[in-house]
């Protein structure tokens, strides 16, 4: 089988998104991406069937620059301001680890989706207090989706956990609730994360 010469269909990507006002970054070599100042990639190889891209009877892939999509969110302080979560029961957050695509607003501690598709959730939320029991949700535009549960009443540091696959559509908005119990007491190490398994 002959194998195709990348550097035509390299040059005819360029010509057609420069026709479009599109302005491109060479690469390094024959096989590296050229980025575009828009918001698209161009890949040209021999097996151009990539995840979340479309392609051509050319063999020239074209992916969309925000199919990246990753955010983790953690505690670093103790106790929960009184005039934030005990509040409007939301737990809030007040690091971020990791925000790929900016997506996650850490002031609303809520995460936007970008775009359709299947997102993965997940979030660990400590108690101090023994003697209570806490339920936290995930909330997807305002109503509950998932729910953890902590209520050992003879354990001190407690954690509810859990994680789930949502279809999402663009816009949609996460975030996570107490639904019982009281934040004040201790959130230090608890995280909530989600990522973008792959566009629809």
């Amino acid at each position: 089988m002959q194998r195709r010469d990348p550097a035509p269909l390299a040059a005819l990507a360029s010509a057609l998104l420069l026709g479009c006002g599109v302005a491109l970054s060479a690469g390094q070599n024959d096989t590296e991406p050229m980025v575009l100042e828009g918001k698209c990639l161009v890949v040209c190889d021999s097996n151009p069937a990539a995840e979340g891209g479309v392609t051509s009877s050319f063999g020239i892939s074209v992916r969309a620059a925000g199919a990246k999509v990753a955010f983790s969110a953690v505690r670093g302080t103790n106790h929960e301001p009184s005039e934030m979560s005990n509040k409007s029961m939301t737990i809030y957050f007040d690091q971020v680890l990791v925000n790929i695509g900016n997506h996650f607003d850490l002031k609303a501690s809520a995460f936007q989706a970008p775009r359709r598709g299947i997102y993965s959730f997940s979030f660990h939320v400590v108690k101090v207090y023994n003697r209570q029991t806490i339920q936290v949700n995930l909330m997807h535009n305002e109503y509950p989706i998932i729910s953890a549960f902590a209520g050992d009443q003879d354990v001190t540091r407690e954690a509810a956990s859990n994680g789930v696959l949502l279809h999402l559509e663009r816009d949609d908005r996460l975030y996570l609730k107490l639904e019982r119990g009281n934040l004040m007491g201790g959130w230090k190490y608890s995280t909530f994360s989600g990522f973008l398994v792959f566009p629809l």
